[in-house]
């Protein structure tokens, strides 16, 4: 009889299956360690925005194992990725908390609103330097310092009023959702103990692991590759601008990936509320909408592609109504004083763009083109069954227009990421990091050079499928291959008729009511 030795085979291909899989694990598990500590030092290492230090060298190391550690864990066992990467998101996000933040001074301004708020006034009436808020700036020494000389790179002087919050004369210009997140950041310090950046910090840390545990959730509901959560949640970039920095962004990134998991699912008005809340946490998460109404163009227009649109419009109306009624127009802040500090609205800061040659005061309406160019592109062949994919296109093409030197602008970019899988996209926040190390006259360099690596991959990643898509055929076509039945082969004809046994039965559990 032959079964002995077949089966004797069988267990020892499984044990050695099993044997390479540790392997793998435990070299992707050294690997992430390592990145780790390279990031623990990058913290620790006492570079700032004013002296970057050996931050050039660091960023590129931890880039390096970032990007080994997410290659290795596609050869882990299934049975063990969720696990490691949850554990390694939570290990990089306690990372950002060994330092004060680094490289922007956002969190400061975030925990004056929440104080604001906490003290019945409306964030969006006053300057945090107006005469009548004088009386909180005295209840908070940390964050309007009354000793010292004021120098420092997150330190900044008006009259007399020393701070940490930058532009300390104009109003506030984030919007309400992002404004509760911070009262909440407000009312935690205050409650444990702990008021200060480090509430901020710690904040950012939860947002970044639960967009983690989201991501493999979405993920795994999809039948996608778990090992793509790791993109967001191994990124160095996650725990310097989301954790270190503390900036709200993550929140916006977290309720995109529900809302865009929802949109899939076709729960069409869960996922308007979510993405309309996503976008009075930051604004840039309108541009995701798009996605959530993939391929709506490809077939008549229904009563239901309405729906994400309108309720979460209506979702950031109501968002917006409090704070309405207690400061009118004043709600939009700094806003439009911001677009033009930035050079948005003469065209000056559009980087890629002038390398055209056209004149400046043309770019905005160029950018205006190309932008409803992806909306279209995605509205009429996006796949609704895969939203983010869209939400990527257009993201990532509004980005590479505007080029902005933030680089937590690009966190979207990387959640956006970690669910299509399409990790060349991460060049993009990456060209931002480059303008923060080296400076704003490296806008078009790093920013063509993301745009070569985007297109790079792209075609790479097309060449892959139509090599699939080939090699199918051929496969099918193949002497000896099975050919399908004639009437499935001829168009208009019926389908062959399927035997009873082939078709599975329901699987029933509990009642059939």
């Amino acid at each position: 009889m032959s079964s002995g030795p077949r089966s004797l085979r069988g267990r020892r291909g499984f044990r050695d299956s099993r044997r390479a899989g540790t392997v793998w694990t435990l070299l992707c598990a050294a690997t992430l360690a390592a990145l780790t500590a390279c990031l623990a030092r990058t913290f620790t290492s006492g570079a700032t925005l004013w002296q970057l230090g050996p931050l050039h060298h660091l960023y590129v190391a931890d880039g390096l194992l970032f990007a080994l550690a997410v290659l290795l864990l596609r050869r882990v066992p299934l049975r063990h990725t969720a696990a490691l990467v949850l554990a390694g998101s939570a290990a990089v996000a306690l990372t950002g908390l060994l330092a004060p933040p680094r490289t922007s001074d956002d969190a400061y301004r975030y925990l004056w609103d929440g104080h604001v708020q906490a003290a019945g006034i409306s964030p969006y009436t006053y300057a945090p330097t107006d005469p009548a808020l004088a009386h909180l700036r005295a209840a908070d020494p940390a964050l309007f310092p009354v000793t010292g000389s004021c120098q420092g790179w997150d330190l900044h002087q008006a009259g007399s009023v020393c701070t940490h919050l930058n532009r300390p004369t104009v109003h506030t210009i984030y919007p309400p959702v992002a404004e509760v997140w911070f009262l909440g950041l407000y009312e935690a310090g205050r409650l444990t103990g702990g008021h200060g950046v480090r509430t901020a910090q710690v904040g950012g840390a939860a947002l970044a692991v639960t967009t983690t545990a989201a991501l493999l959730l979405v993920l795994r509901r999809n039948r996608a590759p778990l090992h793509r959560a790791a993109l967001w949640g191994w990124c160095p970039g996650v725990a310097m601008w989301a954790v270190n920095d503390a900036h709200v962004d993550t929140l916006g990134v977290l309720l995109v990936v529900c809302g865009l998991a929802g949109a899939a699912q076709g729960r069409r008005t869960g996922a308007g509320a979510l993405l309309g809340a996503a976008v009075a946490t930051k604004l840039i998460p309108a541009l995701v909408l798009p996605g959530a109404l993939a391929g709506v163009l490809r077939r008549r227009p229904a009563w239901r592609d309405v729906v994400v649109p309108a309720v979460a419009t209506l979702t950031f109306l109501l968002c917006y109504l409090p704070y309405v009624l207690l400061s009118g127009p004043a709600v939009l802040g700094y806003l439009p004083g911001y677009l033009q500090e930035e050079g948005y609205d003469q065209g000056t800061r559009f980087g890629l763009l002038t390398l055209l040659g056209l004149p400046q005061r043309e770019l905005p309406a160029l950018v205006a083109a190309v932008l409803l160019a992806a909306v279209l592109l995605v509205l009429r062949y996006g796949d609704p069954a895969r939203p983010w994919r869209g939400a990527l296109t257009v993201t990532g093409t509004a980005l590479f227009l505007a080029a902005p030197g933030y680089p937590w602008y690009g966190l979207l970019v990387v959640g956006l990421v970690a669910l299509d899988g399409g990790w060349e996209w991460l060049a993009l926040p990456a060209a931002a990091e480059v303008m923060i190390v080296l400076g704003r006259g490296m806008q078009q360099p790093a920013y063509a050079g993301a745009l070569c690596v985007v297109l790079a991959g792209t075609a790479l990643r097309l060449l892959a499928r139509t090599a699939d898509r080939v090699g199918a055929i051929g496969a099918v076509s193949a002497p000896g291959a099975p050919r399908p039945p004639l009437a499935a082969a001829v168009p208009g004809s019926a389908p062959a008729a399927v035997p009873a046994a082939a078709v599975p039965s329901p699987i029933r559990t509990g009642s059939s009511r």
